[in-house]
């Protein structure tokens, strides 16, 4: 793809653009500090000219050097040389570095909406998980969990500085990201673009700087078992879900198994840590000056609202007064002309959390036509849907194909009852909920372009004539929408 006449230019491209256009002055201190000789008596000499004409960075040092994380009750440190006295310098130094990173990220305002609230979500998620893995490495020495907790931040330093950047090219994928929920297609596009991959760049950068080994090792080998490329892992993971709007439950329960054992705790225990440390994260993130973040950190409270659901039994029920909202924004599409990516993910929040299903997706038609797949999924079983729902429409009587035909909504009360059975194939079978779901054609004009899908199947539920009528409803003033998107 052509972005102003020209070719996406590839990792080593981006990397030096970054290193010595965009973040020079960042690059250069990061290199200095680690570059600096553990114990040696210069290091403290050369941390000090670093740092010493930059009252801004010397106030958040010692703002962080005195805050709960780090200050165990100690007398308040007044000199970023005591702090490293009292606290050692490699810590002093990831400070340092972690300061001079969120500043230099978040120092470009003329960012587009769009482009800034994405590099504040992913800032905020790297935070919170580079606090996570310092929580799971809590029985293990200070060095290492300092090295954990600054490779997890910058874990996704090359998509975080790329959008830092701003300019037509990230405001560009910033569109076509938009309402993409699928990893691979999201890999595709960002290829497509920048002629690489996010992670790629990360570790162009790494190595460009010079950053730690356990960066590069948590890049290169994520599945390594070695502690603390494992805490990595699991706290990158679990910070990303707990981002998610609507979080998927098994994914969940998978990680806090994994960060439990780690740590030998049973998986409540885990949780009620990871909500302290999610306390803990607010305040260190006023420390650094970096409050911006706050509003997008993950929920760690979902952990324990999760178990309580499924404990309880308490799932999603119809919300009149959100599917009166989310319908009124369909209306107002309708009249302007929105995004179709923009009535997608709002007919699947109204569907979701209006009439109170589990899960619910766009499938969209492949250009040949024989093929569904999905493109926004929404709910609890979203990671099962975007993996198992490939539908093949190919045979005549393909209950799907049946949706796309004949261009109505249907309701399969029992996908094992005569009436279906026949209609759909073993693979299928074994993924649609046995408790009945909704279909619905997505059309743009006459012309149907995919179908829309939910369900009730991890609560045991199915549903009723109301429930139907109101499903029918949102996707048909989707339809309206999607049409007057298109026309001139």
């Amino acid at each position: 793809m052509k972005i102003g006449g020209n070719e996406p230019k590839g990792a080593d491209y981006w990397t030096k653009r970054i290193s010595e256009q965009e973040m020079p002055a960042l690059c250069s201190t990061v290199k200095t500090l680690e570059k600096l000789a553990k114990d040696d008596v210069s290091s403290m000499a050369i941390l000090g000219r670093s740092v010493m004409h930059d009252n801004a960075l010397t106030s958040r040092i010692l703002r962080v050097a005195n805050s709960a994380t780090y200050n165990k009750g100690i007398s308040q440190v007044t000199t970023v040389s005591r702090a490293a006295v009292v606290l050692g310098f490699d810590t002093i130094r990831n400070i340092c570095i972690t300061a001079k990173l969120l500043a230099s990220l978040l120092e470009n305002k003329n960012l587009t909406p769009g482009v800034y609230q994405r590099l504040l979500k992913l800032m905020a998620r790297s935070f919170q998980a580079a606090m996570l893995a310092r929580m799971m490495l809590a029985g293990h020495d200070e060095e290492m969990q300092e090295e954990a907790f600054i490779a997890a931040l910058l874990y996704h330093l090359g998509e975080s500085a790329f959008w830092s950047m701003g300019g037509p090219l990230a405001n560009e994928l910033d569109k076509a990201l938009d309402g993409v929920d699928d990893h691979v297609a999201t890999l595709s596009l960002v290829r497509e673009h920048l002629g690489t991959s996010f992670g790629q760049l990360t570790q162009g950068i790494a190595r460009h700087w010079g950053l730690g080994e356990v960066l590069i090792k948590s890049l290169n080998n994520p599945d390594e078992r070695m502690p603390e490329i494992r805490a990595i892992f699991v706290a990158n993971k679990l910070a990303q879900e707990l981002s998610e709007p609507y979080p998927d439950l098994a994914e969940l329960e998978k990680r806090v198994k994994q960060g439990a054992e780690m740590m030998g705790l049973k998986p409540e225990e885990f949780k009620n840590r990871a909500i302290q440390c999610a306390n803990a994260t607010h305040k260190l993130a006023e420390a650094y000056g970096a409050k911006e973040l706050i509003e997008f950190l993950p929920q760690t409270e979902r952990l324990l609202e999760t178990q309580e659901s499924l404990n309880a039994g308490r799932w999603r029920e119809a919300d009149v007064s959100f599917q009166l909202r989310k319908l009124k924004e369909l209306t107002g599409f309708a009249i302007n002309k929105a995004d179709i990516n923009q009535v997608m993910q709002t007919t699947l929040e109204g569907i979701l959390q209006g009439v109170g299903v589990d899960s619910c997706a766009v499938l969209l038609l492949s250009p040949s036509r024989k093929m569904l797949q999905p493109r926004i999924v929404l709910g609890d079983n979203s990671e099962k849907i975007k993996r198992e729902f490939i539908v093949d429409i190919t045979e005549p009587t393909h209950l799907f194909r049946q949706a796309v035909e004949l261009k109505t909504p249907m309701w399969i009360d029992s996908p094992d009852s005569p009436r279906w059975r026949l209609q759909l194939d073993e693979q299928l079978k074994k993924s649609v909920s046995k408790q009945g779901f909704l279909l619905a054609p997505m059309m743009v004009d006459t012309k149907v372009i995919g179908v829309f899908y939910a369900d009730r199947g991890l609560s045991g539920r199915g549903f009723d004539e109301e429930e139907f009528d109101n499903f029918t409803h949102f996707t048909q003033l989707a339809n309206v929408c999607f049409s007057a998107s298109v026309r001139q």
